[in-house]
């Protein structure tokens, strides 16, 4: 049998090669090495796994599409962007994933999101496979007209390759009600079908589910709760900081107000608000979700418990509980170092990756509990597969039922991750759990479907 040893090494040689073939994708290559770095145990007591080129192919994408979207702004200037669109990995299903429309998108990007879906959607135990997409496209400042324009577009070379049965996109940054709206549209009126469960995050009144838009924020607040009952305690009365302003974080911090506990930040671009009396959700729903303002608004008309910090780091608030909910490493080791001089207890990743490996090393080396987002925030995607699950039924679920299965779900993710940690001699360490839980799964179904 193969040492541990022996099969990190060839892991570490695939690591390399990886680099080799994906030039300038340093977030891909992020997310490859944090996986492969902890498979070593479980491929060395089943090598089964390293015969078939399994993982060689596990980190080869089925399927990348690039493609040009062109369009017209309101005073008929033809702009192009690029859109992409990765299917990871299809072995446990139709390729499940949302679209990111920011600046930042490339197919590094891209390529790093899709390859985290596969483990998250393995997770969830719903039969969904992994996959990404977007475009770097910027719909901030932009008009319903404009951003409707563009989604047209993008949807005209986008329908080609999803499908209910073969990739089911959904909402990311920059991707919300409105853009699935529009993306939706365009997408029944090329084909001629209402085919409702072709993308997820659609309106309640059209085929969406109920708790979908709160679903990635209260999966990842029941995470944290989780790992804190293993550990003798529980939300109430813990001080929180959330990152962020979008639908994650807004949803985060409602689901710890409800839990009791106090959630005192968020934050955009331009800087964070720390409130001492707790965030008022009402007055950030307003600014965020209708007036699509900034941040420091907030503090301007929340009165004197807020302040505005321009350009500061949330992480240098003394708190119990970190839950990064904006994008991929925004929290580094310096962050984490001072996380861990404040006394934080948990650290539960609603983004996509928001935490840096060093960041990670200390906080677990602290003895810090750390949901990764894999685990962590697979409450969205995991209720865009109970919308589906009503699209094929035609019916719609009540919110207690849906969120008493996201509920189940989160629970029993905590559960495996925990377990399987233990099992593979990593005891409490929930980022080995969850990428050697994930990869049983996957790598299970493409060892019984063959070399394809």
């Amino acid at each position: 049998m193969t040492t541990r040893s022996e099969t990190q090494t060839t892991l570490d040689h695939l690591l390399t090669e990886i680099e080799h073939r994906n030039p300038a994708q340093p977030e891909f290559h992020q997310a490859v090495h944090e996986v492969l770095e902890t498979l070593a145990p479980v491929v060395a007591a089943r090598p089964e796994y390293a015969e078939p080129g399994l993982v060689e192919r596990l980190v080869e994408p089925e399927r990348q599409v690039i493609f040009r979207v062109p369009w017209q702004d309101d005073r008929g200037r033809v702009h192009v962007n690029r859109g992409f669109r990765v299917e990871f990995n299809s072995a446990l299903g139709p390729y499940k994933g949302g679209l990111r429309f920011h600046p930042s998108v490339n197919l590094g990007v891209i390529k790093f999101l899709g390859f985290e879906q596969i483990f998250k959607n393995a997770l969830t135990g719903l039969g969904i496979g992994g996959g990404k997409g977007g475009s770097d496209f910027d719909p901030h400042g932009r008009s319903d007209a404009e951003v409707m324009r563009f989604c047209q577009s993008f949807m005209t070379e986008l329908y080609r390759h999803i499908g209910e049965h073969t990739d089911v996109p959904a909402g990311d940054i920059g991707v919300g009600g409105r853009e699935i709206g529009y993306l939706f549209g365009q997408y029944r009126r090329i084909t001629n079908r209402w085919e409702s469960g072709v993308l997820t995050g659609k309106g309640q009144g059209w085929g969406g589910s109920l708790i979908r838009p709160e679903a990635t924020g209260y999966g990842n607040v029941l995470f944290a709760a989780a790992m804190l009952r293993e550990r003798g305690e529980d939300l109430e009365g813990q001080t929180a900081l959330v990152s962020g302003s979008g639908n994650v974080a807004i949803y985060t911090i409602e689901k710890l107000t409800a839990l009791g506990a106090n959630a005192v930040t968020c934050s955009d671009s331009s800087g964070y608000v720390v409130d001492e009396k707790g965030i008022d959700l009402d007055l950030l729903k307003q600014i965020k979700e209708v007036e699509r303002g900034r941040v420091d608004a907030y503090a301007e008309r929340r009165g004197a418990s807020a302040r505005f910090v321009p350009g500061g780091r949330v992480w240098e608030v003394p708190a119990d509980l970190a839950l990064p909910s904006a994008t991929q490493n925004e929290l580094d080791e310096n962050d984490a170092a001072t996380l861990v001089r404040n006394g934080v207890k948990a650290v539960s990743e609603g983004a996509n990756m928001p935490t840096t490996p060093a960041a990670v090393h200390l906080l677990q080396k602290a003895g810090v509990a750390f949901g990764p987002g894999k685990a962590a925030n697979a409450g969205g995607v995991a209720v865009s597969a109970l919308e589906m699950a009503q699209n094929h039924s035609r019916t719609s679920w009540t919110a207690a039922r849906v969120e008493e299965e996201l509920a189940d779900i989160m629970t029993s993710i905590h559960t495996t991750c925990h377990e399987t940690a233990e099992r593979y001699g990593a005891p409490g360490d929930y980022v080995t759990g969850a990428n050697i839980a994930g990869f049983e799964r996957v790598a299970d179904a493409m060892l019984a479907q063959g070399v394809i």
